[in-house]
């Protein structure tokens, strides 16, 4: 009886031999064939594997903001331009050149409703801090406009691909200012020419297209603001059993 030694050699695997008697080549493990320590790999394990390429951030449209923003800076000051040069009261004068009272002009769009009538807003909405004087209103107006500007410019460099309605506000409330900052520059006042009348005795302030642009493009930021935000993609933590643990 063989009794094995310190120097006795361990067992061996049979060796296996192809049927024409040559052994068996040494190769890769078929696939789902356990590896020596004992695991499976799986598709899902070498796909876990591959990492795939980060998607490239979004960035904003800047043609985009400045385009339309310059759409409604010029509709802005083209129909500020006919507002002066149609509607805006001019003297009257009898034949010894004497003055007289202004001459009165409008355009009635809409019988008791809607009138173009030439008016010059020296505040703000509604006329807030129009009787203030000139060297308080003008430098407070200006900044107010050149902080919304800044404001609106930052406030688009952060918009996410799923903020239609903001993407539009923001431009529209752009031109509206910078047209009103024209006025502010080379008049000292805001030209006003759409009057609305409601009832005989309730009339809106007038108003002009590049309030119109600001009304609409706050608008559609008040409709991006209560919208419900679309989730974001997360990728899910495998559940299988054998997946690698996170560190930690």
């Amino acid at each position: 009886m063989k009794t094995k030694g310190a120097d006795a050699e361990p067992d061996r695997p049979a060796r296996v031999d192809a049927p024409g008697g040559e052994p068996l080549a040494a190769g890769p493990l078929p696939a789902g064939q356990p590896d020596d320590e004992g695991g499976a790999p799986s598709p899902e394990e070498d796909a876990d594997d591959v990492v795939a390429p980060a998607a490239p951030a979004y960035r904003p449209s800047y043609p985009f903001l400045i385009g339309v923003a310059l759409i409604t800076l010029a509709a802005d000051l083209g129909t500020k331009w006919w507002a002066k040069d149609r509607l805006e009261p001019r003297a009257l004068t009898d034949l010894a050149t004497a003055p007289r009272p202004l001459a009165l002009r409008k355009i009635e769009v809409i019988k008791d409703h809607l009138n173009m009538i030439f008016a010059k807003n020296h505040g703000g909405a509604w006329g807030i801090l129009g009787d203030e004087s000139e060297a308080i209103r003008r430098p407070f107006f200006l900044i107010i406009s050149l902080a919304a500007i800044v404001f609106i410019v930052s406030l688009y460099r952060k918009l996410h691909p799923s903020q239609v309605a903001l993407r539009w506000g923001l431009p529209l409330v752009l031109g509206g200012a910078l047209g009103n900052l024209v006025d502010r520059i080379r008049y000292g006042y805001v030209v006003d020419f759409i009057q609305v009348r409601f009832t005989p005795e309730f009339v809106w302030p007038t108003f002009n297209v590049a309030d119109i642009a600001i009304v609409v493009g706050v608008g559609l930021m008040a409709i991006d603001m209560f919208s419900p935000r679309r989730p974001e993609i997360v990728e899910k933590p495998s559940g299988r059993p054998g997946a690698k643990a996170s560190a930690g």
